[in-house]
């Protein structure tokens, strides 16, 4: 009768006659999937790698993954894992992991550990181990981690389907509020929230390593481990395939500028963050997108002058949202992001261009008021001018509490969690109402 390593249920303690702990790699000490996190270490080194061998075939994938540079130090580990196996250790207990593949990368990740090597299953069933299996704790493999609801509501960032809402922007303003334009503006706003998510996950799995060396960032859920990279593999088609779905329920053309949001979005993920003020372009851009679908979804003509001012507005909401990253690292006593094209020391010039910007927002916005574009839309147009305090009002909040590193990083959320900004842009709101 073959022979098993005594077993370990990870909620009772060790035997404290154990001398030896053997702990499995994945799905005991790692919150995530070996191979995943070796193919997304760097995904376009991996790639390039591939292509470059002019092989093909899952051998050759294999052998590329296996000299991945992966990011030991930052992997997702199971820290009640990690902390019985330090208790091990400081009763004089050695440590060895068991992993069946990649052995280089779990060697690795022993060393780095402070742990005394590694062990494959097979090496534990022929008795072929540097230790005495008789004496041999073993925490093995769980049983596959679910994600939960609020684990999918996470990485997903349905908190940021706030976004979305801008597609009802052209029928407010145009004041075509029938039911069958909100219809139309539900399903845009349905298509661009399933896009959008879909292209969350794609952005969180390329971003892995770097999310990871983040002081906030380290805790989404495919960077802690808490959703399988596998699972964000699974979501991202089946996402698209939904925001498909419901833009063919509106028109070709709003598919088509769907398509090129996310197309514009991958470009954005893979390369253009990575550019000086042209990821700023690109962000105020995929904004100005959601307005223009939402025009197409309605079927409304877009104002020029709402064009405009929605680039300026967002040109600058995204230079704020750099100005918090940069003011964060710099306030956390951290190097310049190695993610982006920016350092800390341009923090004055960003704030400098996001308040020209909002300032610029502002002018169009009263050149808009004393236009007579006004004139068929509104039966009060002088009460819009109230609106331009509030403006000014808003946006200079958003760039003192900014600068005095009070403002998550992400301003258009902000606005909806902020007591005082809430309460402006209600009140803006009612006199867009009063004038009608």
């Amino acid at each position: 009768m073959e022979q098993r390593a005594p077993q370990y249920d990870p909620g009772v303690s060790e035997p404290s006659a154990a001398r030896t702990l053997v702990i499995d790699l994945e799905g005991g000490l790692l919150r995530s999937e070996l191979l995943m996190e070796a193919l997304f270490s760097s995904p376009g080194h991996m790639l390039a790698r591939f292509g470059a061998g002019g092989r093909a075939g899952m051998a050759a994938l294999t052998a590329v993954l296996a000299r991945a540079e992966i990011d030991y130090a930052h992997l997702p580990y199971d820290s009640d894992v990690m902390n019985r196996a330090l208790a091990a250790r400081a009763r004089g207990a050695k440590i060895y992991l068991i992993a069946d593949r990649f052995a280089a990368h779990a060697a690795a990740i022993a060393a780095r550990l402070g742990f005394d090597g590694v062990v494959t299953l097979a090496d534990l069933a022929a008795g072929s181990v540097p230790f005495d299996r008789a004496s041999v704790a073993r925490i093995e493999h769980r049983k596959v981690r679910r994600a939960g609801l609020t684990t999918w509501v996470k990485a997903l960032r349905v908190h940021q389907y706030a976004k979305n809402t801008l597609v009802f922007v052209p029928a407010l303003t145009a004041h075509q509020l029938s039911p069958a334009a909100l219809d139309y503006a539900l399903l845009a706003f349905l298509a661009f929230s399933a896009c959008a998510s879909g292209a969350y996950l794609m952005n969180d799995l390329l971003d892995l390593a770097a999310d990871r060396q983040h002081p906030s960032k380290r805790h989404r859920a495919l960077a802690a481990g808490d959703l399988p990279i596998s699972s964000a593999l699974s979501a991202i088609p089946a996402l698209w395939l939904l925001a498909l779905a419901a833009s063919l329920c509106i028109s070709p053309l709003f598919l088509g500028v769907l398509g090129l949001y996310l197309v514009t979005t991958i470009a954005y993920s893979l390369v253009l963050k990575r550019k000086m003020l042209v990821d700023i372009v690109t962000l105020a851009g995929l904004y100005t997108l959601r307005i223009v679908a939402g025009a197409i979804g309605v079927g409304v003509v877009l104002s020029e002058w709402l064009l405009i001012f929605s680039l300026f507005v967002f040109t600058s909401l995204a230079l704020i949202k750099r100005f918090s990253e940069l003011s964060m690292r710099e306030s956390a006593g951290l190097a310049d992001p190695s993610n982006r094209d920016y350092r800390v020391t341009d923090l004055n010039v960003i704030a400098a261009m996001a308040a020209a910007s909002a300032m610029n927002a502002v002018t169009v916005f009263s050149l808009y008021v004393s236009s007579s574009a006004v004139t068929p839309l509104y039966s009060r147009p002088w009460m819009l001018w109230l609106l331009t305090p509030l403006l000014l009002y808003w946006f200079g909040r958003a760039l003192m509490m900014a600068h005095r590193r009070e403002m998550p990083d992400d301003p258009i959320l902000y606005a909806f969690r902020d007591g005082p900004s809430r309460i402006a842009v209600a009140a803006m709101i009612c006199i867009m109402l009063a004038a009608i």
